[in-house]
């Protein structure tokens, strides 16, 4: 809702000005020389480059130069209007203006005069009455000479970036009505109320954003002040200041965004005059107090975004001069109808805002809403609002904006429901259950520019009437049931969209173009065809889960496309190669092509984005990680899973990827080790990379992990939110718990490492049950030994622990019975031994979860002896041990039988070989008897 300012003296302002240039209309005066020639002086130091002053030339009437203005019976310049010439370009202030002795009126505002100290030599101009220097890039302390002009009315240097030390200089300005010095920074200041509340004439001050805190001690002020327009906004008060409650002449008073705590103070009733009163965007938590309500003359009342509560009383039907009443972002609580028969005693007539979103409100809207023939701008969205719609909506003749979106209104809206509202411009109603079926024909009354009416029912054709909405810019018509084939005369439609969602119904056929500028949903549909082709200012777009088809090329190497942000084609059947044609996509934050056909390598031209999210999930992409991707630091999300992609684990990731949050490189074809730089990511609270070649030892150094190691998590979600309408959210799947699931607005509590089915080895680290905060780890299908860390008992909020099909010996340490969160627990097949440790939790799965190996007690049948050792497995050792001295024995005679036998029995009876054997060892002998014949001699 527009807040409603106060100013009177700035309006008062304008009419000599006017008058002047009236009456110098028709004069025929000529400009004094030397005027002239200041004032060309001047202008060869400001930068024009619209070129405004083209009248200002050599030879040339002064008088009738755009932007100046000369008395009407003197001829001297009196006033220099010379607004915005430049905002981007650095003019500079020529001191030639010293020689316009007359000039009262002097706007230099929103040009850009580079950053340099307001000019000493401007405190010398005497007759000045008015001076604006407001948004021109002045920055540094304010010259004292400034208070010498005296004769000065208005003096707005707000907007610029100055740090005055002291405001005694203003104790000069006797005549000023109308100061503003928003922006300055005056923390250091501390004289700013004492010496701008004793200036006699002073009307409005506004310090709004220079940083004013609350004084130590109390101050007094004299009650009779003249001020009536105090704006302290967006400054850092505790409380309300108390000395506020001295100036009962008060009109305006503006402490939005002031961190205001505790309840409303109650003098604010107290302030009779009062028309204008803005206390949003602090946290006030109290009720509303009664002594507001007695303002009959107040005329604009924000109390929104604070954490107001209780419910409102009858008394609100005593605000009879209310036009603007905004009490949204609170926890009010009552029925919507009683508010609106109190709102009817008291302003009918005049109420033209109302805006009461996001707090409790219940009951139904009633024929009362009809009556505020007024009202313009109605907002009871996000509330228990409940019931059908009351027909009487259509009497608002006066409404341009109606939203109650996100309520538990039901039922069927008519025709007659948009009867009157022919000024509706902004139409939002998502998020109810609401039906609208017009006739075919329906001409809507209005124009609207934006339509927002998600999660009603309008299918399941698509809605005729929208085609006489040739102002509309912003569609979301989401989930609304529409079963069809996309209109072609929807496609064609004059007008630019500026936002269009159309997911998540059941549309089809094939989408050439799309001519909208900013924002593009049509995910979850069944489009089919190539990727459309879209408008170079495009920054969202959104496909996903449809049917598109054929390659990436057109739109990724489309140059034009500078300003993406988002790009989400995930779960369609396209095809080919990723082309390597990215390099100016340099603001992409989002790229999700998961779940397509896409083949190649990772193009090295995608390392020269920075965006926060890739995912190229389930495509048949292999090859090495290019090494550009190291330049991608942003990246908070990174998943690569169900690809062939090979080589090592890049040491790079943990070196120069540190935002990481989510790391997923499963099921691919890594080898080699995991680089112990992935220690180094502070921010990774999910690691998996099962399912890999990947050998060696798990990493000691992962008790580094910090996000891992924390149990507070600071932040559900991982989003961000793009332009004035989307907000993204990152989502990530992950194998928790033995299965997988999407976690999308819960991602930021979840941590999990999964490095299973490797061929890992060695032990398991005995620090990594210092990673308290893991809620599922899964170390199955390697080759790990050893035992089981004690330490792992520390992680207490683990949910899922899998170390099965491993080799791991020893017992199931005594401390797992602290895992009093388990729901899914698996140490099957290794070769641990001894009794399951008693507690909630391991006793509650089944056997699966401890099959083969030498476990004994509860939940398996197998007893154990006083040693924890299996009762069958006691009873078979020792028979065992028997059973292998008498196999010795055995093993020894059938030893010698068989070697004397196999070597004895050939020759006793095969002649044969008898002769053969008895040669060869005549033959030996002689040849040593010759040997140790040789050595003799």
């Amino acid at each position: 809702m527009t807040t409603l300012p106060i100013s009177f003296f700035p309006s008062l302002l304008l009419i000599p000005a006017i008058c002047f240039t009236i009456c110098h209309a028709n004069s025929n005066l000529l400009c004094i020389p030397s005027e002239r020639e200041a004032l060309l002086k001047f202008k060869n130091h400001l930068i024009d480059p619209s070129n405004s002053l083209s009248s200002w030339v050599e030879g040339g009437d002064c008088c009738k130069w755009i932007g100046v203005v000369c008395h009407n019976s003197t001829g001297h310049v009196h006033q220099l209007h010379l607004a915005a010439l430049s905002s981007y370009d650095q003019s500079a202030i020529n001191p030639s203006l010293l020689e316009l002795k007359h000039l009262s009126f002097l706007d230099l505002s929103n040009n850009n005069f580079g950053s340099i100290p307001i000019p000493k030599f401007l405190g010398m101009l005497e007759s000045l009455t008015y001076l604006n220097l407001s948004n021109a890039q002045f920055q540094g302390a304010i010259p004292h000479n400034l208070g010498n002009l005296s004769k000065l009315h208005y003096l707005d240097l707000g907007g610029n970036y100055l740090k005055p030390k002291s405001l005694q200089w203003v104790s000069g300005l006797s005549s000023l009505e109308y100061l503003d010095l928003s922006s300055a920074d005056l923390h250091k200041a501390n004289d700013w109320v004492q010496v701008t509340l004793k200036l006699p004439s002073l009307l409005e001050l506004h310090l709004s954003a220079c940083g004013l805190e609350d004084y130590p001690s109390p101050i007094s002020v004299n009650s009779t002040k003249s001020l009536v327009v105090l704006d302290l906004s967006s400054n850092h008060f505790s409380s309300v200041p108390k000395w506020i409650s001295s100036l009962h002449g008060l009109v305006s008073i503006d402490l939005s965004f002031c961190f205001l705590e505790g309840p409303i103070p109650d003098y604010f009733g107290n302030t009779s005059f009062l028309e204008v009163l803005d206390l949003s965007w602090n946290h006030l938590n109290s009720s509303i107090l009664n002594s507001l309500y007695s303002l009959n003359r107040l005329q604009f009342l924000s109390l929104s975004s604070n954490q107001l509560q209780g419910t409102i009383s009858s008394a609100i039907g005593n605000l009879s001069s209310v036009t603007h009443l905004d009490l949204s972002n609170n926890k009010i609580e009552g029925g919507i109808s009683e508010i609106l028969q109190s709102l009817s005693r008291c302003c009918l007539d005049s109420l033209e805002s109302l805006d009461m979103t996001n707090n409790q409100l219940s009951g139904h809207l009633t024929d009362q809403l009809g009556q505020f023939k007024n009202l313009s701008y109605l907002s009871l969205a996000q509330n228990k609002i409940s019931g059908p719609i009351s027909s009487s909506i259509g009497e608002l003749s006066s409404l341009e904006t109606l939203d109650f979106g996100h309520n538990l209104l039901e039922g069927v809206v008519f025709e007659a429901h948009f009867f009157n509202l022919t000024r509706l411009t902004t139409l939002k109603a998502s998020d109810n259950r609401l039906r609208f079926e017009p006739n075919s024909n329906w001409i809507p009354p209005f124009q609207c520019e934006r339509i927002e009416l998600g999660h009603w029912h309008l299918g399941p054709k698509f809605p005729q009437w929208l085609k006489f909405q040739k102002k509309l810019s912003y569609l979301d018509i989401f989930h609304v049931g529409i079963s069809d084939v996309m209109p072609t005369w929807f496609l064609n439609l004059p007008t630019q969209f500026e936002y269009l969602n159309l997911s998540s119904n059941q549309l089809t056929g094939e989408i050439s173009y799309l001519n909208v500028r900013d924002s593009v949903d049509l995910s979850s549909n069944r489009f089919t065809g190539p990727l459309p082709r879209v408008i170079s200012t495009l920054c969202i777009l959104h496909l996903s889960n449809n049917s598109f088809s054929g390659s990436l090329s057109e739109l990724i190497c489309n140059p034009s496309l500078t300003g993406m942000v988002a790009l989400y084609l995930d779960t369609n059947l396209l095809i080919g190669e990723i082309p390597d044609c990215w390099n100016h996509w340099e603001i992409l934050a989002y790229l999700n092509l998961a779940n397509n056909n896409l083949t190649g390598k990772i193009p090295p031209t995608l390392g020269y984005t920075y965006p926060f999210l890739i995912n190229l999930r389930n495509n048949s992409m292999f090859g090495e990680l290019p090494y550009t991707l190291r330049n991608s630091w942003s990246l908070v999300m990174l998943d690569l899973s169900e690809n062939h992609f090979s080589g090592s684990v890049p040491a790079w990731i943990g070196d120069k990827l540190s935002n990481l949050v989510v790391l997923s490189l499963r099921s691919n074809n890594f080898d080699g080790h995991i680089p112990h730089k992935i220690c180094d990511l502070q921010f990774l609270q999910n690691l998996d990379l099962a399912n890999n070649n990947i050998s060696g030892v798990i990493p000691k150094c992962f008790n580094n992990l910090s996000a891992m190691a924390t149990k507070i998590k600071t932040n559900n979600e991982f989003s961000l939110s793009l332009s004035n309408f989307y907000k993204f959210y990152l989502k990530a799947l992950l194998v928790l718990k033995g299965q997988e699931d999407e976690y999308g607005s819960t991602l930021g509590l979840v941590t999990s490492m999964d490095l299973s089915a490797n061929s890992l080895t060695g032990e398991i680290p005995k620090k990594i049950g210092s990673l308290v905060g893991l809620l599922s780890l899964n170390f199955s299908g390697n080759l790990l030994t050893g035992n089981i860390p004690n330490s792992i008992g520390n992680m207490e909020l683990m949910e899922s622990l899998d170390l099965s099909m491993n080799r791991l010996n020893g017992e199931i340490p005594p401390s797992f019975s602290n895992l009093n969160f388990l729901n899914h627990f698996n140490v099957s097949y290794n070769n641990l031994t001894g009794q399951i440790p008693t507690s909630t939790q391991l006793q509650s799965f089944e056997n699966l979860s401890y099959v083969g190996n030498h476990l004994c007690g509860p939940p398996l049948s197998k007893n154990c002896t006083s040693k924890g050792i299996p009762t069958d497995v006691a009873n078979n050792g020792s028979s065992n041990e028997g059973s292998k001295v008498n196999w010795l024995y055995v093993s020894i005679v059938l030893g010698f039988v068989m070697g004397f036998w196999g070597v004895v029995a050939p020759l006793f009876f095969i002649r044969s070989w008898r002769i053969a054997y008895y040669r060869k060892l005549d033959h030996i002998c002689g040849k040593l008897h010759v040997f140790w014949a040789t050595m003799g001699m």
